[in-house]
């Protein structure tokens, strides 16, 4: 009988929450770009009982990502993907949060929809960002980021006109959300189903470093304005994944949960508030 594979890019703080939540019973394979890191989460869940194998893979290429997918095929069959690899406006200039946090999502979604079996799911991971500092984009914008192939994305004049980190940063979550909901159909037409999860201020390191950074005043005083007035945890998203993966959200699909603790919520009600008044 083949192994039922879960296929975990990113390994970092949401990544090993969602191979504690979901990886038992199956075959995990963990993919990072930092071998170091990568080395290190492996065998640490080896000595947890789980049943993994890890490979690099660099998500700004996409023959390394078709040899991933290839990887996870022939492990067995493969019935969840959960993308959460992703660089910050604070760790990474322009170029590179594009071609990973842009291209990299797209081209995850093109060559796993290659290899998800019937019944399968996949989770990308994007951000309250894109609701935030990307939800000012015009229709002609959103449809180019919806439908452009992966390839085709960096060559975008949006994206070539824009140099700012924080602002590339929520475009390219924002095009995160518009492609699940592209790819959904297709995905569909193999029985398998694709969402995406929009985390809030995570306790990642990423998110440390974000809370440490130029924009972290701003992002304290957001959460504090929020319905649950705290920090997520990785478990936090692990647990939306979970249920994304599972059969009880059979009739979800192209769709994004936003997990902010309450965060853009806020915003916009204090947004409507103003112009209400």
């Amino acid at each position: 009988m083949a192994a039922d594979v879960l296929v975990i890019i990113g390994v970092g703080g949401m990544g090993l929450a969602v191979l504690r939540r979901s990886g038992a019973g199956r075959k995990v394979l963990l993919a990072d770009f930092n071998e170091d890191l990568l080395e290190v989460v492996h065998a640490a869940a080896l000595g947890e009982g789980f049943d993994v194998v890890s490979a690099q893979v660099d998500v700004s290429s996409r023959d390394s990502v078709a040899s991933l997918a290839a990887t996870a095929r022939e492990l067995g069959t493969v019935t969840g993907v959960v993308h959460t690899a992703g660089l910050s406006p604070v760790q990474a200039p322009v170029e590179a949060i594009w071609k990973v946090d842009l291209f990299g999502v797209a081209v995850v979604l093109e060559e796993f929809e290659k290899v998800i079996a019937p019944g399968g799911s996949g989770v990308v991971i994007s951000s309250m960002a894109g609701y935030l500092g990307g939800g000012g984009l015009s229709a002609e914008d959103l449809a180019s980021l919806a439908a452009k192939t992966a390839d085709d994305l960096l060559q975008l004049p949006l994206v070539a006109g824009i140099d700012n980190p924080g602002y590339a940063y929520s475009v390219a979550k924002r095009a995160n959300q518009v492609r699940v909901q592209a790819a959904s159909p297709r995905w569909g037409a193999r029985g398998a189903r694709v969402n995406s999860i929009s985390p809030g201020v995570i306790a990642t390191p990423m998110g440390q470093q974000e809370l440490a950074g130029e924009s972290g005043a701003q992002m304290r005083a957001m959460i504090e304005g929020s319905g649950t007035k705290r920090v997520g945890t990785p478990a936090d998203i692990a647990n939306a994944a979970a249920f994304l993966l599972s059969r009880d959200s059979s009739f979800i699909t192209g769709t994004d949960l936003l997990v902010d603790g309450g965060v853009v919520a806020a915003v916009e009600t204090g947004g409507r508030s103003r112009l209400a008044g």
